[in-house]
């Protein structure tokens, strides 16, 4: 690559590294301000290489839940089970360099993230991931892993304007609004796992999100969605 080939494929990474810390915390996990908004400067000192070219095993890193987002991921105490574990734990991010993606890499990753006792991994793809290796993702447990090409990192979208707040609700703030509401989860309108914010928060079938939009009138209102 030359210096100007170089320098934007820096500037494109740094960007990409910077949306991935933001959805870690977005999503609940400890991480800094400083981590969060990492200078370009300090990017390059810590994932280039001696050409000044970025290197994606430098840019993987893991982060841990916060007490708060543990409470958000532990069910409510039921017979049998009147402690129940919290259902998240450390998350692992990895970014991946090869050519071609497919369902070996994926088992790799998971049997990494398996061997390193990670609850959560993040597999960020530069190029896009075959269909059958997507298609294995549901069969591999108890590792959670998800798939991300960089391009969906490039922007975060959740930082857009137009794009209202949305805030997981745990279990017992979900039993309360349905409470509330008398409703059933199912009678609440519905939000997609595959919705780009609801993959964003990696939220799971069965959680329900409080979505806080702007009311000129109002000034803020809420509404809620299941996500299934």
């Amino acid at each position: 690559m030359s210096d100007d080939e170089n320098a934007r494929e820096l500037s494109r990474m740094w960007r990409i590294w910077r949306t991935a810390k933001q959805m870690c915390y977005d999503r609940g996990y400890l991480m800094s301000d400083e981590e969060m908004n990492i200078s370009l400067e300090e990017f390059h000192a810590r994932c280039t290489d001696s050409n000044g070219a970025p290197q994606r095993a430098s840019m993987n890193f893991t982060a841990r839940p916060s007490d708060a987002m543990l409470k958000k991921y532990t069910d409510l105490p039921r017979p049998g089970r009147p402690i129940p574990e919290p259902s998240i734990g450390t998350i692992h991010f990895d970014f991946n360099s090869d050519p071609n993606v497919g369902v070996k890499h994926l088992r790799a990753y998971a049997q990494l993230c398996l061997n390193q006792n990670f609850h959560t991994g993040i597999f960020v793809s530069a190029v896009p991931v075959t269909s059958s290796a997507l298609k294995i993702l549901p069969a591999i447990l108890p590792q959670k892993i998800e798939v991300f090409q960089e391009s969906d990192l490039l922007v975060n979208i959740t930082r857009h304007e137009l794009v209202p707040k949305h805030v997981l609700l745990s279990p017992e703030e979900k039993k309360s609004l349905l409470e509330r509401y008398r409703l059933k989860e199912t009678q609440l309108p519905r939000i997609r796992v595959d919705d780009p914010v609801a993959k964003y928060l990696g939220l799971r079938r069965g959680q329900v999100v409080k979505i806080i939009r702007k009311s000129e009138t109002a000034g803020r209102y809420a509404s809620y969605r299941w996500c299934i």
